[in-house]
């Protein structure tokens, strides 16, 4: 286990001018939110151009996470609408350093001209309509089997029209930064970080990312689902990505506002921060995931890449969240210094926290718990009997509890408690997580770096 690094501070004063380079490992413990490089000729290096710390996660390993630091000048972008978004993220095959500043709040239902744009506006001209949709595919009268026919190609069409609008495929090399005082964020939208390497995504609100079109499925489950697309970040087969210091939220449009069909939730909201198809050496510190349900995801399935799938996950604060946080498969992943709050939340009722699955491996040490009255340490945790979660020093209420333990005592698929792996890009790292949720209260999140 590594050795206590000083508590993380988040002040980002200039300081004299050095004759000397402190290097970003010196740092790195010492600033958690990120790092001040200075040398005889600059000041520090200002919010846009920041690297990820040595040894500041997976996402540290190898050549590091850079992003958009090496930048010239025509390729540094201040955006605030849609359209500029798009065109400041450009091709996703040009791997020119780019940085990219969000100023304020972007409505990815907009049109190029900034026109607001609704679910009806994407079903017109299709043919698509819910009610019609509903009435084609009724199990009572459709039967079981999934949905085909005119009504399911109008909803793909319908579909297709709202992706081309709040997909944004993000480039190599690239680092996307709210600017400080602007609440700066993305409603709506969803972040692609696909097949690609170096991206920072930092500063920013994701809220309510919606599929306007969610697709009825009678075979999942036993009583069917409806489901939806649209992640808020999405890193598919993307490799060294450091995400920091954003805000995770379904707000203002909460699943306890949506209507059923069929029995079931029509469920408009995907994932949170999703990291599937062998994406790799991951950094995700310092954010707010709060009321949602299938916040996060690593591995797409049990069959994801081997060898891939390492994610780091520290100083984050999850609340009001159902499940998958993070649901891990596959991969090796280390969660430390994490705040848990399992309070119920504008609905949102805790299912469990942390799901190692698929023989993944997962370390998890020093994280804080707050459950309420009469809440069991044992449903903290899901499994499937194959996956691993070593580690300690984890507090539940403030008393240092074994989750697996608890776990395994009322479980028939037991958690494994041996690793093959250790952790050693640790930086920033607490023995204790007992005032974690003090410190996390204003230090998380997007707003507040300066």
């Amino acid at each position: 286990m590594a050795s206590a690094s000083p508590r993380p501070t988040h002040r980002r004063s200039l300081r004299k001018r050095r004759t000397v380079i402190v290097t970003a490992a010196v740092l790195a413990a010492g600033t958690g939110a990120g790092v001040l490089v200075l040398n005889a000729n600059a000041g520090p290096v200002d919010l846009y151009h920041q690297s990820l710390p040595a040894k500041d996660g997976w996402a540290a390993s190898g050549s590091g996470t850079t992003g958009g630091a090496k930048a010239d000048s025509a390729h540094v972008f201040t955006v605030s609408t849609r359209a500029q978004l798009v065109k400041a993220l450009g091709s996703v095959s040009d791997t020119t350093p780019r940085i990219i500043k969000v100023k304020g709040t972007i409505d990815a239902n907009t049109s190029d001209a900034g026109k607001k744009l609704t679910c009806a506006d994407y079903a017109a001209g299709t043919g698509y309509s819910l009610s019609a949709y509903l009435k084609a595919y009724d199990p009572a009268t459709y039967g079981k089997k999934a949905p085909s026919g005119t009504q399911e190609n109008a909803r793909k069409t319908a579909a297709d029209k709202q992706k081309k609008n709040i997909v944004f495929r993000v480039p190599a090399n690239t680092t996307i930064v709210g600017v400080p005082g602007t609440n700066a964020g993305i409603k709506g939208g969803s972040l692609q970080v696909q097949n690609v390497k170096n991206v920072i995504v930092r500063n920013l609100t994701f809220a309510d990312t919606q599929d306007c079109f969610p697709q009825w499925d009678p075979t999942d489950g036993s009583s069917g689902e409806w489901n939806s697309n649209y992640d808020s970040v999405t890193l598919r087969g993307a490799t060294n990505v450091w995400a920091d210091h954003n805000t995770f939220t379904d707000a203002p449009t909460f699943d306890s506002s949506e209507k059923s069909y069929f029995g079931r939730k029509y469920q408009a909201h995907d994932g949170a921060l999703d990291i599937t198809n062998g994406s790799d050496l991951v950094t995700v510190e310092r954010n707010v995931f709060s009321n949602h349900d299938k916040t996060m995801l690593i591995g797409s399935s049990d069959t994801d890449s081997t060898g891939k799938l390492r994610v780091t996950i520290h100083h984050n604060v999850w609340k009001g969240i159902v499940q998958r946080a993070p649901l891990a498969r596959i991969g090796q992943i280390h969660l430390y210094n994490n705040v848990y709050d399992t309070a119920t939340l504008n609905g949102y009722a805790p299912k469990y926290s942390i799901d190692s699955r698929a023989k993944a491996q997962v370390v998890a040490e020093h994280n804080a718990w707050k459950l309420p009255s009469g809440a069991k340490p044992a449903k903290l945790l899901s499994g499937d009997g194959t996956g691993s979660i070593a580690g300690g020093g984890n507090l539940v209420n403030g008393t240092t509890t074994d989750l697996v333990a608890a776990y395994n005592a009322a479980s028939s698929k037991k958690i494994k408690t041996t690793v093959n792996w250790k952790p050693t890009l640790t930086a920033g790292l607490q023995t204790s997580a007992r005032n974690l949720a003090a410190e996390l209260a204003t230090t998380a999140g997007a707003g507040v770096l300066k």
